[in-house]
């Protein structure tokens, strides 16, 4: 059966944080409460409140089964994807099913915007772990940083991220996104772990960019400065950065179709190791096929830093 069926699941991908990770996309490209300004995946079309089952929670189990069935064992199932999950007015019934079907984890990848609605926090109580994020301090560069919808307010978002984490029985890891010259300062990080004690999540990660964003004035925080802001934390701090692909062994020649490398593409702009590690293909086989997809005008690299990313073409 080819690899077209899968129009919900993607990867496996390679995760700095999470290993080797299958994703699972709940919603429509760039439906968001959020429009964060260091977003790989550009500028949200569709800033919304709406919780609606935009894609069918039996279609992704269907898909899920399929890949499974191929001899798929990911380190975990990722609720993720290219715009909010917890949108998803299915999200609690397709972890439920999941968790029938599979003994891998379950993580949930939310920017946590919606956690103060009770039917959301009810909904994330059967996955093994949340990772919610916490941008910024202040109500001001919450606006500026996030760019939420009007009917979310920072203190809104902070009370949701609170009693979450205080009655979820899985883990909480809260990712603390910095970026330089904007939250990624003493002042400005002090204000974020003020919080972080008081949400109380069970592991900070302290995270900056590593992938090419939209807007231009984005940079990352170098890792001796992102050590240094991991110490005004009064929680212990894992501090997230390099190759998302290290320590990610690649065990087989697995035959990986163009399908699968345009749908995990589509969802993030990933290195050539990224790729390989994350769809356990060989190295030089990857290279061939993207090589193929940029003379087919299908993909382009492109330069971040040192090193080359593959992405989308806008057009495609």
């Amino acid at each position: 059966m080819g690899s077209n069926i899968y129009k919900y699941i993607y990867g496996p991908v390679p995760s700095r944080r999470l290993g080797r990770s299958l994703g699972i996309d709940l919603v429509p490209f760039k439906t968001c409460t959020y429009d964060c300004i260091y977003c790989q995946l550009g500028r949200t079309t569709n800033k919304t409140m709406a919780r609606l089952p935009y894609v069918p929670v039996k279609d992704i189990l269907n898909e899920l089964e399929i890949k499974l069935a191929m001899g798929e064992f990911p380190d975990y199932i990722s609720v993720a994807g290219s715009g909010e999950p917890t949108l998803h007015s299915g999200v609690g019934d397709l972890i439920e099913q999941i968790k029938k079907i599979t003994n891998i984890p379950v993580a949930v990848i939310t920017n946590g915007s919606l956690l103060y609605l009770p039917e959301v926090r009810k909904a994330l109580e059967p996955a093994d772990l949340v990772i919610p994020s916490l941008d910024a301090g202040d109500e001001n560069l919450f606006g500026y940083v996030n760019r939420p919808h009007p009917d979310i307010s920072f203190k809104k978002m902070i009370n949701g991220l609170i009693e979450f984490t205080r009655n979820f029985p899985g883990k909480v890891w809260l990712e603390v996104f910095v970026l330089s010259g904007i939250t990624g300062m003493n002042a400005e990080v002090q204000k974020i772990a003020a919080y972080t004690k008081e949400i109380g999540a069970d592991k900070i990660q302290l995270n900056t960019v590593c992938r090419p964003v939209e807007e231009d004035y984005i940079s990352a925080v170098n890792k001796k400065q992102m050590e240094k802001l991991a110490l005004f934390f009064p929680e212990d701090v894992e501090v997230i950065s390099g190759d998302e692909s290290h320590n990610i062994n690649i065990t087989s020649t697995t035959k990986v179709t163009d399908s699968e490398i345009i749908n995990l593409l589509t969802r993030r702009p990933c290195t050539l190791t990224g790729i390989s590690s994350g769809l356990n293909l060989h190295v030089h086989e990857t290279s061939k096929i993207l090589m193929r997809l940029i003379d087919e005008k299908r993909i382009v690299a492109i330069r971040s830093k040192s090193e080359v990313f593959y992405k989308i073409c806008d057009k495609h």
